[in-house]
């Protein structure tokens, strides 16, 4: 039998573009057949390894267009979304702890991924706030005091550090950013090359 592809999917839960694309990215790995393995990033250090500004120190210009592109892919992608919310940019890291915490128990941790980035992008919570995450857990049908326990764990927050480290190795620069076959995929707006990519069965592009 073949084997089926499988993606890494390097992302933050308080990216923007990670939120506008959550659920084309669910769609594409239903039709694609293709396993997943979430690996939150720590975006501020990709963005250090890459030459990448963080929020509050890109040109005015930058944050414009951004502001732009958030109202497009909203309107494309049919997503409520708020262009300034109350609580960003904020610290994520509980949050994408608790991802890594799910994948490790075998749990598909894409509702909850959905829930909590609508807690920044539409429902104007501070998802730094464990209150905040363990409600998005609970709505979700998951034990969130259990989730958010383990999520202060060392081995967690080791793999954490890891996979951004391995993220920076596989180039990526922003969230999200899929991998296939060691080709990385930044950004919800070129899935469509990712799903060409999964359905054509070329081999990888190489940037020497």
């Amino acid at each position: 039998m073949d084997q089926k592809p499988h993606i890494d999917y390097y992302f933050t839960t308080i990216s923007s573009f990670a939120y506008l694309g959550h659920w084309a990215f669910q769609e594409l790995v239903k039709q694609t057949g293709c396993t997943v393995s979430y690996k939150p990033v720590q975006l501020g250090k990709v963005f250090a390894a890459s030459g990448g500004l963080g929020f509050g120190d890109r040109h005015p210009a930058r944050l414009r267009t951004r502001k732009l592109e958030l109202q497009r892919w909203s309107a494309k992608r049919g997503l409520d979304m708020n262009l300034d919310p109350k609580y960003f940019p904020t610290n994520p890291a509980l949050a994408d702890c608790a991802v890594i915490v799910l994948q490790n128990r075998g749990i598909d941790p894409a509702p909850f991924m959905g829930e909590v980035m609508r807690c920044v992008w539409v429902k104007e919570q501070d998802i730094a706030q464990s209150d905040t995450v363990a409600h998005a857990l609970a709505d979700c049908g998951l034990d969130a005091a259990s989730v958010l326990s383990d999520s202060g764990q060392q081995e967690i927050l080791d793999l954490y550090e890891t996979n951004t480290t391995d993220g920076i190795d596989l180039d990526i620069i922003g969230s999200p950013s899929p991998v296939y076959q060691g080709e990385a995929f930044w950004g919800q707006d070129r899935f469509e090359l990712l799903r060409d990519a999964i359905t054509s069965g070329r081999p990888p592009y190489e940037a020497g």
